[in-house]
């Protein structure tokens, strides 16, 4: 049985300066490279948007980053214009041994649905290809860490414990972007999920 360290969007717009910066999002990067050594699976994820998402502010007329839109879907949060397929701000920050990964999952690049989730896209349906290449893998057991906690890691996080994994999520690894209350629901949803929230 494998472990696998998930590494969730640890991209230049995610980062100070970035499109849609999470405050302190580099700080964690260093102690992520040295928490690598210790799984026998990493995987990084990566925000990879096509131009004029649906998910994007910019798209329509009257609205601004996060403000709220019905989508097929649901509810979809509306966010300035950020990791587009090819980007500078796609990129995996510099600092980050993107080099260890052994598998890169791309996410959102559908430009009709946006995708927090390493396993899903937000129509919580479609799947990104993870759960099957981690059970090719033999993998029980997930640490998460990396951008944003309240989002992507949150979702992510939880959709895993569905699918049956023990989950981990490392607080000390991760940043949050914590719009409106957003952390302490999804910090509340993680843990009715079952997911394991550690500081250390």
């Amino acid at each position: 049985m494998s472990n696998a360290l998930l590494v969730i969007d640890v991209q230049n717009d995610f980062c100070p300066k970035g499109a849609l910066a999470v405050k302190e999002g580099d700080t964690i990067i260093h102690q992520i490279n040295a928490a690598m050594d210790h799984f026998n699976i990493v995987v990084l994820t990566q925000d990879w948007h096509p131009t004029n998402h649906k998910s994007f502010a910019s798209s329509y007329e009257n609205k601004k980053p996060f403000d709220t839109v019905e989508m097929f879907y649901g509810n979809q949060v509306l966010w300035p214009d950020h990791c587009i397929q090819g980007s500078v701000g796609a990129k995996f920050h510099p600092n980050l041994n993107h080099e260890k990964a052994d598998v890169i999952i791309r996410k959102g690049s559908n430009p009709a649905v946006d995708s927090y989730s390493a396993f899903f896209e937000n129509d919580k349906v479609t799947p990104t290809g993870l759960h099957g290449y981690l059970k090719d893998r033999n993998v029980k057991d997930l640490t998460m860490v990396g951008l944003a906690t309240d989002f992507c890691v949150a979702f992510s996080a939880i959709d895993a414990a569905k699918l049956g994994y023990s989950v981990t999520v490392r607080l000390d690894m991760a940043r949050a972007i914590d719009n409106g209350g957003s952390l302490n629901s999804a910090m509340d949803n993680m843990s009715k999920a079952g997911v394991k929230l550690k500081n250390g």
